[in-house]
């Protein structure tokens, strides 16, 4: 089980986790609900260089198409494989299918949020 204390989400809602200057990141529960079953995912290539809060990928569900947006910038040096295979993982455990790595390099993520902070912005939804 994720420790959901111990990560770091967006307004956009991602979800981030950071250890030795890689972040991992992937989209919550909360998304994952409000998109629906989800059908696709594009994921940036993988020495694609992000910018952190800008359109890095795309979810597609049976409701709707949604952007994927780069927590943090940095290099991508790994994606979930098993997601692009099979997409429904984001649904059956958001917080476990992550889906892209980055190298942060010397970059110092930005603007995220904590736990509460996440709650708050989403009314306290889980």
């Amino acid at each position: 089980m994720t420790d959901l204390d111990a990560l770091s989400y967006t307004a956009e809602h991602e979800w981030v986790s950071i250890a030795d200057g890689i972040a991992t990141f992937g989209i919550t529960d909360y998304a994952a609900e409000k998109l629906g079953d989800v059908v696709f995912v594009e994921l940036p290539a993988i020495g694609a260089e992000l910018t952190g809060a800008q359109i890095c990928g795309e979810i597609e569900s049976t409701k709707s198409v949604g952007e994927l947006y780069a927590p943090v910038a940095g290099r991508v040096i790994e994606v979930n494989g098993a997601v692009d295979d099979d997409p429904s993982l984001v649904n059956a455990d958001p917080f476990g299918a992550w889906l892209v790595r980055v190298d942060l390099g010397d970059a110092v993520p930005e603007g995220l949020l904590d736990r509460a902070g996440y709650l708050a912005l989403i009314g306290g939804a889980e």
